[in-house]
This record gives structure tokens, sequence and C-alpha cells, in this order.
């Protein structure tokens, strides 16, 4: 059984890197267009909206816009879609590997709500689809003809969800299903509304027919609304990395001031492509915001050890628990792990536990036995550089506990 957790890993690990390989050529087209449609000149003669000539890559580029459409329909059109799609799809399989088929360790944290899994899962699927037909809901009342008054409403419903997901889930799976809600607005702008109005433009043009402007200016507003999601989605996602970020009680806080970061960003680098000034005000607000989430990642992250210990095994828990060696496995982790990985860890230079993972009590031990098993069992990753000096007997402890675990569920 415990084989197919190597396959299983490798599988996420594929998965994350396609998802950062989409990822990064969504952003960056995103961030092209933005940066080009702000920058062009628009004192130009003729029916375009503006122009722009560019250097790179040994040649020259002569890039033109037209508002609405030009006169005729061109042979070739590019359209920029499938690098919003492949990135929300492969991010969409992602959550369900980590957060669906380990929601037992990443997704419910049973302190906070008594859920199973499949009532975990579903609040996770629901709640995107939810984030969606909200905001779509506010953009198409009437709101869209007033842009600020729409971002602000945009702000605070992330700021609710945020709150919400932290009363439910992991610190870390708050943060990521944020991220994961902010990306399907994102990529359901993309696919329901912007390439939708293009498709209505083309086909006007096929047809002799005059193009309605009012397609492309809703358009032009999510678009822009996706702009300045863009940096915080990726904060967020990163944060599974950093307990400092979501292993605090102010975690949603923390995500709500990343949003703030994320327009004062985008802000100073629009107006510049914009030529509209140098707006280094921004600099310092972003400065002090990100001093603000510093100051607020240092609270309280963990229960304390006795709390900790008394604390009753959940199922998934006690499954591991009863295993067969885990005595002897637990003390290879006390011995060898949990000087690093602990409330108040005692090794020199380590002020907080590695990616937030605890391994002091036997709750803690169970629960992370699937990492324990890949980290520190089939592999060497763990201790790094062995500066535990962890023996090969006490790495086949490991395997024969966890693969033990296996065989008495099966």
């Amino acid at each position: 059984m415990y084989d197919f957790a190597v396959f299983w890993d490798w599988m996420a690990f594929a998965v994350r890197w396609l998802h950062v390989i989409t990822a990064i050529a969504w952003i960056g087209s995103s961030f092209y267009f933005i940066a080009l449609d702000l920058g062009l000149n628009r004192d130009i003669p003729g029916p375009a909206d503006g122009e722009e000539w560019q250097v790179h890559g040994g040649g020259f580029y002569h890039i033109q816009k037209y508002l609405v459409a030009p006169e005729r329909m061109p042979e070739h059109l590019t359209w920029f879609k499938w690098e919003s799609y492949a990135t929300w799809l492969s991010g969409a399989a992602l959550l369900m590997i980590v957060y669906w088929v380990g929601g037992e360790l990443y997704l419910i944290d049973a302190q906070k709500a008594d859920l199973a899994l499949w009532q975990g899962i579903l609040i996770s699927a629901a709640s995107l689809t939810v984030g969606w037909l909200v905001y779509d809901f506010l953009c198409e009342s009437g709101l869209g003809e007033r842009p600020t008054l729409l971002m602000v409403l945009l702000f605070v419903l992330l700021v609710a969800m945020g709150w919400g997901y932290s009363q439910i889930f992991t610190g870390r799976a708050m943060m990521l299903h944020l991220g994961a809600f902010t990306a399907t607005i994102m990529t359901a702008n993309v696919f329901f509304i912007i390439m939708p109005n293009q498709r209505i433009v083309v086909d006007d043009l096929k047809n002799g027919r005059t193009p309605d402007p009012k397609y492309g200016k809703i358009a032009k507003l999510r678009s822009t609304h996706n702009n300045y999601l863009t940096l915080p989605v990726v904060f967020l996602m990163l944060s599974n990395h950093y307990p400092l970020a979501f292993a605090t009680q102010y975690n949603w806080i923390i995500a709500a001031l990343v949003f703030l970061m994320g327009v004062t960003i985008r802000h100073y680098f629009n107006t510049r492509h914009a030529r509209g000034g140098n707006p280094t005000w921004t600099w310092l607000v972003t400065a002090l915001l990100f001093i603000a989430i510093m100051w607020l990642s240092t609270a309280p992250m963990y229960k304390p050890l006795e709390e900790a210990e008394a604390q009753p095994l959940t199922p998934f828990e006690q499954r591991f628990a009863s295993a067969d060696g885990f005595e002897e496995a637990h003390d290879v982790v006390l011995g060898r792990c949990s000087m690093c990985h602990a409330r108040e860890p005692v090794w020199e230079g380590i002020l907080w536990a590695p990616k937030g993972v605890l391994l002091e009590t036997e709750a803690d031990t169970a629960r992370n036995a699937k990492q324990i098993y890949l980290q520190a069992g089939v592999s060497h990753a763990m201790p790094p550089a062995n500066v535990t000096y962890m023996e090969p007997e006490d790495r086949d402890a490991i395997i024969r506990w966890v693969r033990n675990a296996g065989l008495q569920r099966d």
C-alpha cells in the first residue's frame, strides 16, 4: 500500500510542476498586456486606439490596439485563454491531491470543527463556486459603473471568506483555499466574461456588424480585477511553506493585509506604465503593511504541549498509533526529530518548527505518519544532512510501522 504513497507523492510533484509552469505563463501574459495597454502611445493618426514599438530578442515589434475592433477580421488571431484554464485545472487537481485525499492531515482541523472528511471536501468545493457567484452578482448589479466601490466590496468578500475558512480548516488550508477562491474568480472572469465578450466582437466583425463597445469595457474591468489579485494569489499559494504566515491565529488578517499589499504594488507599476508619475508613497505603505504582517505572525502559533498531549486522538491518528511498531517509531521520532519539530524548538538557530510540522506527542507522530515515512523512511531527506545521526535501523522501524498501519487497515 505504501509503495503507492511514493507514486502519489511524485504525482503531486508533477502536478505542482505543471501548475507553476502554467501560472508563470498566465501571470506573465497578464502583466505584459496590462503594461502594454497602459503604456500605449495614443497620439497617433488613424482608427487605432494606440500603438507601441518594442524591441526583444534581436527584433522590433510594432503593436497596435483597437479599442473595439479593427475594420475587418484578421486572418490569424491569437487567443490568450489556455494559460488561465491550464493554471486553474492543474491547481484544482493539486488541491484534490493534497487537501482532499490528504484531508485528515492538511484540510480539517478537528480542534476547530468536528467535521467528517467528506463534509470538509464539500465545503472546500462549494465555497469556490459560491465565491464566483457572489462576485459575479456584484459586478452585474450595476457596480461596474462604480469600480472603486466594487473593489472595496470584493476586498470585504475576500476578508470574510478568509475568516470563514479559518474557523474550519487548518491554517495552511485556509491560506491555500483563499488563494484558490481568488484564482477561481480570476479564471471564471476569463472563461465566462472576457472570452465570450471577445467572441461576440469577432462574430460581429465576421458578419459585417459594428461591435458594441460595452463588451470591451466589461472585459477590461474584469481583466483589471485579475491584475490586482494576481500578487496576493501567488503569496497565498506559497504560504504553505512558511508557518509564520499560516500557523497563527491571525492568519486571516495577514491574508487581508496581503491583498492590500497587492493593490499598492500593482498601483505603483500600473501608474508608471501609464506614464502617470512615480507614486513612491506606495513603497512606504507596502513596507508598513509588511511590518504589520510580521508583527501579527509572532502571535502564539501552537497550543501548549500539555494541552496537546491531553487532546484525544482522532480516528485517523488512532489508526497509526495502534499499529504494530508505533512505540519504537515514536521513540525514533522523539530522539531524532523533535528537537526541531517542537512547539518550542531547542535546536540552535531553529525558532519555529519547520513547515509547521510538530513531532512531540503521539498524536503528532501519528498525524504525520505519511510524511515521516516519505521524508525519513524511504528517503533520507530528514533529518537534513542527517545531523541527528538517524541510523538505518531507525529508518527501517519507521517503514515497518507505517506499512503495518496500511496492512492493518486493509
